[in-house]
């Protein structure tokens, strides 16, 4: 099967599920599958057709008592999984647990389960053993997804379906109505996963934190794609998070201390750095949102001072000053 076709953990799960069904209780109907795996008529009719039409699975249907095997001793083909892949796969499992409100997260650590019965115990319990003790992840703050609200999300994605969101903004801490034509969905930090499309009440291209909307519906309409949005060309252009604004020059002066910690990534795709025989260096790069570029100087401290352009030097300007007039007023 992983040598024929290309399947998500969730289908695999079920496609094993419906295997171990069809040979426990001989015939079935498709209402019973979808019933015990949880999942609407149409998907478990989409999985026996697969496993039929391109498994090749001995599969044959009677009206009265359902889909059965016409030779018992048929197997699924078999997954050609090294040792290497399997960790690989039992650390993407470790990394999802660690990253709270992942949808995926059971159904990964259940097909890997399945996938390890092809291995000797022993090889599979030190695997694990690894994976859950030895290499330890974690995403610092955690957010709560809702696995409704993503599966939604991704199946508009995919069939490009306009949705409508009821959605709370933290930046004004209000809650409004949208209807969005969503592109894709892009994962910031592994933590803050974003919806990206064209608002219809905007007008334009927007960013939605997915666990910040608190209702969806998948519309009956269907949507045109830009024909010129390249999702990885907009993905560069953009400074961390935020989308917005003219692009413009931004130069940033980091301190010798700081220096290092620059040098040893890539920021963004425009970015070009000027070293000082001090051992400090500049930093250029060309960027729209400006908020996000304000909270990441900030975080340096003295280290880091904005030259340009100017729209950002005042926005760090009166950050500081705001902050040192709290300092001052907690002391009084």
């Amino acid at each position: 099967m992983g040598q024929t076709t290309a399947l998500s953990p969730r289908r695999l799960e079920r496609l094993l599920q419906i295997d171990e069904l069809l040979r426990y209780q001989r015939r079935i109907t498709q209402s019973i599958l979808a019933e015990k795996l949880e999942v609407k008529e149409r998907t478990i009719r989409d999985d026996l057709h697969f496993l039929r039409d391109r498994l090749m699975a001995p599969l044959d249907y009677n009206k009265k008592e359902g889909w059965y095997y016409t030779n018992s001793t048929w197997r699924l083909p078999s997954i050609s999984l090294s040792i290497g892949e399997l960790f690989a796969l039992t650390l993407g499992a470790r990394m999802l647990q660690s990253y709270a409100g992942s949808a995926y997260e059971k159904e990964l650590r259940s097909s890997i389960e399945r996938l390890s019965e092809r291995l000797p115990e022993q090889t599979w319990i030190d695997l694990q053993q690894l994976a859950d003790e030895r290499i330890v992840f974690r995403s610092g703050a955690e957010t709560n997804l809702d696995p409704e609200i993503w599966q939604k999300l991704l199946e508009a994605c995919r069939s490009s379906k306009r949705i409508w969101i009821h959605y709370y903004a933290a930046t004004r801490n209000q809650y409004s109505e949208r209807v969005v034509d969503p592109y894709l969905v892009h994962v910031y930090r592994a933590t803050n996963p974003y919806v990206i499309g064209f608002c219809h009440k905007r007008g334009e291209m927007r960013w939605f934190r997915i666990d910040r909307i608190q209702q969806i519906k998948v519309l009956d309409e269907t949507f045109e794609r830009e024909p010129n949005f390249d999702a990885q060309t907009y993905l560069d252009q953009i400074f961390q998070a935020e989308v917005g604004g003219k692009p413009v020059p931004v130069k940033i002066w980091f301190d010798a201390a700081n220096a290092p910690f620059i040098r040893e990534r890539r920021w963004h795709v425009t970015q070009e750095i000027t070293e000082h025989d001090d051992g400090s260096l500049t930093l250029h790069l060309v960027n729209g949102g400006l908020n996000d570029l304000k909270r990441w100087v900030l975080g340096y401290g003295k280290g880091a001072v904005v030259k340009e352009p100017v729209e950002l030097v005042n926005l760090v300007k009166a950050e500081v000053e705001g902050m040192s007039q709290l300092y001052k007023n907690s002391t009084n």
